[in-house]
């Protein structure tokens, strides 16, 4: 695999798996390219909440907006340059604000089906 930019307008965003809010993921790079992880953008539109239990290591860059992940340890808020790690098994509640966000996102290994 050569070296590889991508903005978030080479993303091709899909409403996020199981999901029925404004909240949507885009894989610029997964399974299909050979590499081991899935490296992406999230886009969230304003006061969405997402709730589920990590099949993978995720980690999210904020690229634009706020977003809130809750645990049973309790919240952190991020924002634009700011990064959240969440492990594998952790069960969260992501959260956007009114202004709704932009994200980037790296999972390790990858979250979709080899097929998909």
């Amino acid at each position: 695999m050569r070296v590889l930019k991508f903005a978030v307008a080479d993303a091709s965003f899909e409403r996020s798996p199981g999901q029925d809010g404004e909240v949507f993921a885009g894989n610029v790079i997964d399974q299909r390219h050979g590499g081991p992880v899935t490296i992406g953008f999230g886009r969230y539109g304003p006061e969405q909440s997402i709730e589920e239990t990590l099949a993978v290591h995720d980690t999210m860059v904020i690229l634009e907006g706020q977003l809130s992940v809750s645990t049973d340890s309790g919240t952190v808020t991020a924002g634009p340059g700011e990064i959240v790690y969440m492990p594998k098994g952790e069960k969260v509640i992501i959260r956007s604000h009114a202004q709704g966000a932009v994200t980037a996102y790296v999972t390790y290994p990858h979250w979709q089906s080899p097929e998909a």
